[in-house]
């Protein structure tokens, strides 16, 4: 892990009079970051409307806390690293859960209205990989929904935060060695606007919908890590992609999700014929880790098999009451879960990569902090432990703003937008997205292997050198850091599953770094010595 300092020279004086902070993103890590700096001025910039884009109003379950008598925070811990296989920053993952319970208290400050036993204590429900129930939720599988709707009622009513919906980031602003701001598109405009700050915070979520199964919204497609990454800095572990091993398979975009509590709840997998086939290939069966369940399912739909997610015995007609999203989306696919087992199959859903940073939430580049999916903190090595997410959000979001304030003198007021600076990017071509999303999803998804990777990284440069290549920069090269560095990885580990290199190799049991000019080298190596059948198989642009 590494640390950095404070420079006293930080911000720079000619930053006098700009924005005090900028946060890129909208969702539970932006909106915690913007009202944990309150009353400081913050401006928040979304892509999509406030509580209605990103990925935290889809989460179902809830937050993982030690919250409950027989529980603690160092199981909490010994879980969460037993879940990364090997690569989660021990110091990091625990700062993580002894935090979990002060951000907790913070949400139900806030207002969010988690779920209570008789007794008035919180309720606490049980996932995957986790030795206890400890997952704090609300309405059964309505926890991202109505915590962003709560913090967002909190935003609105906060003097101190500006909102600007319908921004895309871009490119990050520079002064020397200091990141000063964010170029952006507003949403209907052809001109690109700047927003510069004495401080700008990445929460601009994560990578999904680079695939084309996901259960992401379309702002996820990676725009967060690549603004860094073009700018220089430092990314980690971005081959750690989790796939969810249970998104409902009925031809939408994205995939509404079927959340893990279900599993946890005595729902089980079955294939056409009725067999239970996770209980062979590990002995928690439906309670095994994400990566191994996700597996199992890929490679029995892969050999013809259909599959399903069963709640009729364990649920019956207490699925609606129990599961109200879940059940939502099934009646609107035309499936009664009560009555009829659900259709599923693996969906990208989660990026342990991301931009690296420090305890504080520093990026490599001075000025820059980043919480939520954008960051790699460490805290969930190769594999995420279900429901640390959400707790990873606030817990570093928390300690940003409180770092900003330590760190970051204060401005008095916000500025006014500095205007149009330069044309922005033409709009995303929809046909070179799905061309990128389909070799993401083909070649570097559940199952991979050297000449798949090589073959995505072959259509990748395709698509940069095609007219449409503009269009995309951004998924583009975020696209590029996950498949070099998946290239890198030579074994099979948590989330990256290499068929040729089937077994953990000890040798590589650490975090893996690299930036975008190191990806454009592998890839192009890669490229350049590939038998001509891969490099044929990238589709024309």
């Amino acid at each position: 892990m590494f640390e950095t300092e404070t420079d006293s020279t930080f911000p720079p004086q000619s930053l006098a009079g700009v924005d005090d902070v900028v946060i890129v993103g909208g969702g539970l890590a932006g909106l915690f970051c913007a009202l944990r700096l309150a009353p400081r001025p913050v401006t928040v910039l979304t892509a999509a409307p406030l509580g209605l884009g990103g990925s935290s109003a889809r989460a179902q379950a809830g937050i993982a806390a030690a919250l409950s008598p027989g529980d603690s925070v160092e199981s909490h811990l010994a879980d969460t690293i037993a879940a990364g296989a090997g690569l989660v920053e021990p110091r990091i993952a625990e700062l993580m859960v002894r935090e979990a319970s002060a951000r907790i208290h913070d949400l139900l400050a806030y207002g969010v209205p988690f779920d209570r036993d008789l007794e008035g204590r919180l309720a606490v429900s049980r996932e995957a990989a986790h030795s206890a129930a400890r997952v704090v939720g609300v309405g059964g599988d309505k926890a991202g929904a109505t915590i962003m709707q709560t913090l967002v009622a909190a935003v609105r009513r906060t003097p101190s935060i500006r909102v600007v919906e319908g921004v895309t980031g871009e490119s990050l602003l520079h002064e020397g060695p200091y990141v000063t701001g964010i170029v952006g598109r507003l949403a209907g405009c052809r001109d690109s606007v700047s927003f510069r700050a004495r401080a700008v915070v990445l929460a601009a979520g994560g990578i999904g919908h680079l695939y084309a199964v996901t259960t992401n919204p379309p702002e996820a497609r990676g725009d967060g890590i690549a603004m860094a990454a073009r700018a220089g800095a430092v990314i980690a572990d971005a081959e750690f992609v989790q796939f969810h091993p249970t998104a409902i398979a009925v031809g939408k975009d994205p995939a509404p999700l079927a959340t893990e509590s279900l599993r946890g709840a005595g729902c089980v997998v079955i294939d056409e014929t009725g067999d239970r086939f996770l209980a062979r290939v590990h002995a928690a069966a439906e309670l095994a880790p994400r990566d191994v369940v996700a597996r199992a399912i890929h490679d029995h739909l892969a050999g013809g098999h259909a599959v399903f997610l069963d709640g009729r015995e364990a649920l019956g007609d207490r699925f609606a009451e129990a599961f109200p999203t879940v059940w939502a989306a099934c009646i609107e696919a035309g499936i009664d879960p009560a009555r009829e087992p659900i259709p599923i199959a693996p969906a990208a859903h989660y990026h342990m990569g991301g931009v690296l940073v420090d305890a504080n939430g520093r990026s490599t580049l001075e000025g820059l902090w980043v919480c939520g999916e954008s960051a790699s903190t460490g805290a969930h090595g190769a594999n995420r432990l279900a429901s640390n997410s959400l707790l990873e959000a606030v817990v570093f979001a928390a300690r940003i703003a409180d770092d900003i304030a330590a760190t970051v003198p204060s401005s008095p007021a916000m500025a006014a937008f500095a205007g149009a600076v330069a044309e922005a990017s033409p709009r995303p071509d929809p046909a070179a997205l799905t061309r990128l999303r389909q070799a993401m999803t083909a070649d570097v998804g559940v199952v991979r292997t050297g000449a798949g990777l090589t073959r995505a990284l072959a259509t990748i440069a395709r698509l940069e050198a095609s007219p449409a290549g503009t269009s995309i920069r951004n998924p583009l090269a975020a696209a590029k850091l996950i498949a070099a560095s998946a290239l890198l990885r030579t074994e099979s580990r948590g989330a990256h599953f290499r068929a040729d290199h089937p077994q953990p190799d000890p040798l590589q049991a650490s975090r893996s770094h690299i930036t975008l000019a190191e990806a454009d080298r592998v890839a192009a190596e890669a490229t350049a010595t590939a038998p001509s059948s891969h490099r044929a198989l990238a589709p024309a642009v």
